[in-house]
């Protein structure tokens, strides 16, 4: 294990140690926003002092008094970080105190609402609005009395200071903030079921959704997700992408209001700057955002499966004009096809949408088969992709990828059965990440027959407009690929000869069995 990996699982551990260890009696999952707020506000402190030092060796400023800031720094630095943070307020200074400091849980209120307040006025606003919603220092789930609130508050405060993240002007240590954050997101989201589940994408299953979205796509204008949970998905696009250019940032939208905290924090997290990403609150599908944003060139998307939407009840929908060109809108009681026209619509002529979807979607009947049919007869869908069961929290249901384009060159649409592709871990199926040419992972199987469209017994197949019309539109991978034959195969000359020598032993053991007979009857007479 490399040293790096080595600090990261140490990291790893001692995050999950102190988000039990001080939690208590509170429930995990609503424990989470304290762990995560914490984390958050030692990160943007460190990240904060760091841009005003500026590489600076002698200057330290978290030992400068606060009245030596002029308005001109504090107005300088808000508009280039977003927000601005005093001295006296920096989590190192905090946290030296926190043991002794009798009004912690009212003075750390007081910080959150400053560092909010700081970007009033200015263009991150709507970015750091209500960023510390969900660190509610004066709650009573953290203690009765305003002792066992700040008892508790101080031992996050240490746990989380006392986590070695190296020097913080190093982007591998900005790395290590950024995946202990999705560390401990997934790991709440893993002993949550589906209440934590719901939102949170896998690593492994995001890295293999945001390949496909910008597969052969030397930059894209922007990314989006137009149901963002925490943020992992976008964020996945970010590494994969590294090398390359986003060029107008992170876009996404999310229905909860804890998790949209979640997803801007997220993005800070990873250090991309409040002017290059634009994560909105509110329903997708009734009130969408980013309509004068679109096109994109890249979509990622995990929406909730089979949630229940107003659909035909609000007659106007039908002229939407994401809804509109189907003809008819998803059933009330499954939005799924909602989503994905949702998402076709915002797609660029370029791009790609890689979307999760319910199994069901791809073979009922009714208004979801006339979605299919829209979808197969303009040509939209490039490929579906079904993958192994239990790779989601809160779920253990074999998921599929649907993968839309508007560049098709050709009428077929490739069926990719994954399902066999998957390495068991405790509680959860993971798809290996591997590059290794000589030993590709699971992921790269995927890519390597998307990308080729070759066809592959058992696994790939790409499957006329004529077939699949003639076969009502299903876009089930089970109705095109055969799966593999995993029965014995048997050798019928061998199993005869086998059936003869049987027999032949048969009449031997009944002749002899005749003769003792003989014999024993003949002695009693």
């Amino acid at each position: 294990m490399s040293n790096n990996n080595a600090q990261r699982d140490e990291l790893h551990k001692a995050i999950w140690r102190i988000a039990n260890d001080v939690r208590g009696a509170i429930d995990g999952w609503d424990f989470k926003q304290y762990v995560l707020g914490a984390l958050f506000y030692r990160f943007i402190s460190e990240n904060f002092a760091s841009y005003i030092e500026a590489d600076d060796e002698s200057v330290h400023y978290a030992e400068l008094d606060d009245s030596v800031i002029t308005p001109e720094i504090r107005e300088d630095a808000v508009k280039t970080k977003g927000y601005f943070i005093s001295p006296s307020q920096l989590f190192v200074n905090v946290v030296q105190s926190a043991n002794d400091n009798e009004s912690l849980n009212t003075d750390l209120a007081a910080i959150f609402t400053a560092i909010e307040s700081s970007a009033n006025g200015y263009a991150s606003e709507d970015d750091i609005k209500g960023l510390f919603a969900d660190f509610d220092t004066t709650s009573n789930r953290l203690g009765h009395t305003v002792a066992d609130k700040n008892t508790r508050l101080a031992a996050v405060l240490k746990g989380v200071g006392g986590l070695d993240f190296g020097d913080f002007h190093s982007n591998s240590q900005i790395d290590l903030f950024g995946d202990a954050y999705e560390f401990l997101i997934s790991n709440y989201a893993a002993n949550a079921g589906k209440s934590g589940g719901e939102f949170f994408t896998p690593q492994s299953v995001s890295r293999l959704i945001a390949q496909i979205a910008m597969h052969k796509q030397t930059s894209v204008n922007k990314i989006y997700d137009p149901a963002a949970g925490s943020g992992s998905l976008l964020l996945q696009a970010k590494k994969h992408f590294d090398n390359h250019i986003i060029e107008e940032g992170f876009f996404g939208q999310e229905i909860n209001h804890t998790t949209y905290n979640l997803a801007r924090m997220n993005m800070f997290l990873h250090n991309i700057n409040y002017d290059k990403f634009n994560i909105k609150l509110g329903n997708t599908l009734l009130n969408p955002h980013f309509g004068s944003d679109k096109p994109f060139d890249a979509i990622v998307s995990n929406p909730p499966y089979s949630v229940k939407w107003v659909g035909s009840d609000d007659p106007t929908l039908i002229n939407d004009d994401r809804f509109a060109p189907a003809g008819v809108l998803a059933p009330k009681s499954k939005a799924d096809f909602a989503f994905v026209l949702h998402a076709l619509s915002y797609l660029s002529s370029k791009g790609r949408a890689a979307i999760v979807c319910f199994p069901g979607i791809f073979y009922r009947g009714g208004a979801e088969q006339k979605i299919r049919k829209f979808l197969i007869d303009n040509n939209f869908v490039e490929t579906v992709i079904s993958l192994a069961p239990n790779l989601f929290f809160g779920t253990t249901i074999s998921v599929n990828i649907l993968v839309l384009s508007k560049h098709k060159t050709d009428t077929a649409t490739q069926f990719i059965d994954a399902s066999g592709l998957f390495k068991k871990e405790t509680n959860n199926n993971v798809l290996v990440d591997n590059d290794d040419p000589e030993n590709p992972g699971h992921i790269q199987k995927i890519m390597e027959a998307f990308d080729t469209k070759a066809d592959t017994d058992h696994f790939a197949l790409s499957v006329s407009f004529e077939d699949i019309a003639a076969n009502e539109y299903n876009l089930s991978v089970s109705s095109y690929v055969e799966p593999k034959d995993t029965r014995e195969v048997i050798d019928i000359t061998e199993l005869n000869a086998k059936i003869k020598g049987i027999v032949k032993r048969q009449i031997e053991l009944r002749t002899e069995i005749d003769s003792i007979v003989a014999e024993l009857e003949g002695a009693e007479a």
